[in-house]
């Protein structure tokens, strides 16, 4: 079972505490959002959870398959790009979000592991989640929480 995670306001204006069971961690908005940068952005998180998620997806495939992987590193980016499929794009400007990672696979793997352990990593959980359509239910708690 997962565990709660809770997020709350902090005393600085855009400042917010994470805690997960016994991790502490903040999140905040960049200076010229009006934040303090006290901490990664909320989409600075969302790469995290996807870049750590198909990392660890890697490794596990490559160390099931007793592959030479050494290491895993992942760079991310978030960025609204312009959707190609817009109807009336100069009129209605639309636009989807994107994210690019860039995996950097080391060891002496061959080319075909390689480019299996790409498509691995676009199988992590989180990469699923992201990629389907997540209900997500919110609801005003009663009383202090």
């Amino acid at each position: 079972m997962a565990r709660i995670l809770t997020v709350r306001d902090g005393r600085l204006r855009y400042v917010q505490s994470i805690s997960v069971g016994p991790h502490a961690l903040q999140a905040d908005e960049p200076v010229n959002a009006g934040g303090n940068d006290a901490g990664p952005n909320p989409y600075e998180l969302l790469l995290a959870a996807l870049g750590s998620c198909a990392s660890i997806t890697v490794r596990m495939y490559a160390e099931r398959k007793q592959w030479p992987l050494e290491g895993v590193h992942a760079e991310l980016s978030w960025t609204r790009i312009h959707a190609e499929d817009c109807a009336d794009c100069d009129s209605n400007l639309q636009l989807a979000d994107g994210i690019d990672i860039e995996l950097v696979l080391l060891g002496n793997l061959s080319e075909e592991q390689r480019r299996r352990l790409i498509e691995i990593a676009n199988r992590c959980p989180v990469h699923r989640t992201l990629s389907s359509q997540v209900p997500i239910r919110t609801r005003a708690a009663s009383g202090n929480v």
